[in-house]
């Protein structure tokens, strides 16, 4: 008896779409980023290693591709875990930190300290502080939040001192 291989079908569009995105987030997963896939085409080896090499197949990759819509990076890589709209945001993000003197602070060996002050007066106290010589370097967040101001500093005792004193 000599069996015959069946001839696979190509894959429905959906299940092309499942094994791309498998295939993208293995390489996240593997390397950080996706470094590979540019294009529909670049996928068909893998496709083409499980299914009979034909147009339709390339042709159900390809619109597979183009209905997970994912954006590309600026090498022009697919970005299979954010959509288009993630992506604009977080340039506009990247943009505006890079425009401002953004920069990431631990704190973590931070101590809360909360000062009680009536709602009509906080937004003008912020101002103060903020502008404030003597405060500059005494705490590294101030919030306005129920009942007062809460700062975060690493120089707790510097700071309820310098409170203390203006609340005499």
């Amino acid at each position: 008896m000599n069996p015959k291989n069946p001839v696979r079908k190509n894959p429905s569009r959906e299940v092309c779409e499942q094994i791309i995105r498998r295939i993208l987030f293995t390489e996240l997963s593997e390397h950080g980023k996706n470094s590979h896939f540019k294009q529909a085409s670049d996928f068909m080896g893998y496709f083409e290693s499980l299914y009979p090499a034909s147009d339709g197949l390339t042709k159900q990759v390809q619109r597979a591709v183009k209905a997970l819509q994912m954006p590309k990076d600026e090498n022009g890589y697919f970005i299979p875990n954010k959509t288009a709209l993630q992506l604009k945001q977080e340039q506009e993000l990247s943009r505006l930190f890079q425009q401002s003197s953004s920069s990431l602070q631990d704190l973590s060996g931070c101590e809360p300290v909360f000062l009680q002050l009536d709602a009509a007066f906080m937004d003008h106290a912020i101002y103060l502080f903020e502008q404030c010589d003597t405060f500059r370097n005494s705490f590294q967040v101030l919030v306005k939040c129920s009942g007062g101001l809460l700062f975060y500093t690493r120089k707790k005792e510097q700071l309820l001192l310098l409170l203390e004193n203006l609340l005499k």
